[in-house]
């Protein structure tokens, strides 16, 4: 959940101009590609934590049917402020020829020494530099505070429609990143702190495996640690303005969520979680990454804790183009927030026309011209309709179908098809007229 997200849950439904707006791939075959990215990362804080300098390595594997004589970088720091002072920057790259950035300084292409055959693994290597520009965002600063969320350069992805390199559209996702291994090195001051993805294996290096991201954080925070009776630990990080009954608070919903969705759609896998609070932020309430989560304090109502915390299993374990499919992730984010509140929204869905066009399966290409108003169908009505389908095929197998849905795609990527498969397969009710009502398309 990002960038006035939080304001569309409650905001009422508006009928808006259709807008289409296409992604910007080219054609392409195969699976999705690199495959068993593994990420070595080794970087040195200034003083202040707010600059980080070092070195990055990365290997892969092709795992499509075609050679691939390149691949892309992502650096989705750079997507506020682009090629004009761009926080991210990478230099001196090894294992290939740099090609021009592109798409606002957010895709760095680098054509590899020679084509990589299926099956192949190669490597690049590049000295990076990341400073936390001056305001309150996942990646920004807010006085001592430094938050890196999207900042640390990533693969891109091709799949069958071919390269994944759509812009950020200023509002919620547009990510598409593939699971991972990641080591990352964060040398520091010893006077701060930095909570961040994975775990602690040695002095300042964080270990993550089957991730899909990597997110730190650093400043004097305050922290605490408590392992949910499922055996999760939940660490809790949180600046100097932050009240110890936002804290409180924040722990005992983390805690029964994480063991909740762990029976429902298959146990956390990661160990722990980090949860770091801040008193504000600038358009976002709460912000997921794996096993790292930025939330606002105080808490209100059952979110944002618990929605982000679902976002581990929709987006984190299980992935999907955040671009081209954002209900995939956010719907069931939702509705996973309601199940855990015991609430089935009877009768959310509404009635009328709508919008030629409209659907909630569009991508954030459309959605863009919303405004605050996409998530009251992205967010809103696509956890209605997944409500409308447990009632239509019933509870118990609406449970089945999400945990073995979730099994079937553990650290893959969820597609609307597939899940469209997956619940005619849970049902003999053919879902064909469902999907129409609820603009699925």
């Amino acid at each position: 959940m990002r960038r006035t997200a939080v304001l569309s849950l409650i905001l009422p439904l508006f009928i808006l101009p259709l807008l289409i707006a296409t992604s910007s791939v080219a054609a392409g075959k195969g699976m999705p590609t690199p495959g068993s990215p593994a990420y070595d990362v080794q970087l040195t804080a200034n003083e202040s934590g707010s600059t980080w300098t070092g070195r990055e390595w990365i290997s892969f594997t092709n795992t499509s049917t075609s050679p691939m004589p390149e691949i892309y970088l992502r650096l989705w720091g750079n997507s506020w402020d682009g090629c004009t002072n761009s926080p991210v920057r990478v230099s001196r790259i090894e294992g290939g020829v740099v090609g021009p950035l592109a798409v606002g300084c957010t895709a760095l292409k680098v054509v590899l020494g020679k084509a990589l055959e299926p099956g192949e693994r190669a490597s690049i290597a590049f000295d990076v530099a990341i400073t936390a520009p001056n305001r309150g965002e996942q990646f920004g600063r807010s006085g001592a505070y430094s938050f890196f969320g999207n900042a640390l350069p990533v693969l891109a992805v091709h799949d069958q429609v071919g390269w994944h390199l759509e812009p950020d559209v200023g509002i919620g996702e547009s990510y598409y990143t593939l699971s991972a291994d990641f080591t990352v090195r964060l040398d520091h001051p010893a006077s701060l702190v930095v909570p961040a993805t994975g775990v602690m294996a040695g002095s300042n290096v964080s270990v993550a495996k089957q991730v899909r991201d990597f997110a730190w954080a650093v400043g004097p925070f305050r922290q605490a640690l408590v392992t949910s009776p499922g055996g999760v630990k939940v660490r809790l990080w949180w600046t100097s303005a932050v009240a110890s009954a936002a804290v409180a608070d924040a722990r005992a919903k983390a805690i029964a969520a994480i063991d909740d969705f762990g029976r429902r759609f298959g146990s956390y896998p990661y160990g722990e979680v980090d949860l770091v609070l801040n008193d504000k932020w600038a358009s976002f309430s709460g912000m997921e990454y794996p096993g790292f989560v930025l939330l606002i304090a105080p808490a209100f109502g059952e979110g944002p804790v618990v929605h982000e915390l679902a976002h581990q299993w929709w987006y984190g374990i299980v992935g999907n183009n955040e671009y081209a499919d954002p209900w995939l992730d956010e719907s069931f984010a939702v509705y996973a927030t309601d199940l855990h509140a015991g609430d089935s929204r009877p009768g959310c869905w509404p009635g009328g026309a709508w919008t030629p066009g409209l659907a909630i399966t569009n991508s954030m290409g459309y959605w863009k011209s919303y405004g605050s108003a996409w998530g009251s169908y992205v967010y809103t009505l696509g956890a209605c309709m997944l409500h409308d389908l447990e009632r239509l095929i019933g509870s118990i197998p609406m449970a089945h179908l999400l945990k073995t849905y979730a099994g079937e795609h553990w650290y893959g990527v969820s597609t609307p098809a597939a899940f469209k498969s997956a619940a005619q397969a849970a049902t003999s009710i053919i879902l064909t007229s469902f999907w129409a009502d609820h603009h699925m398309n």
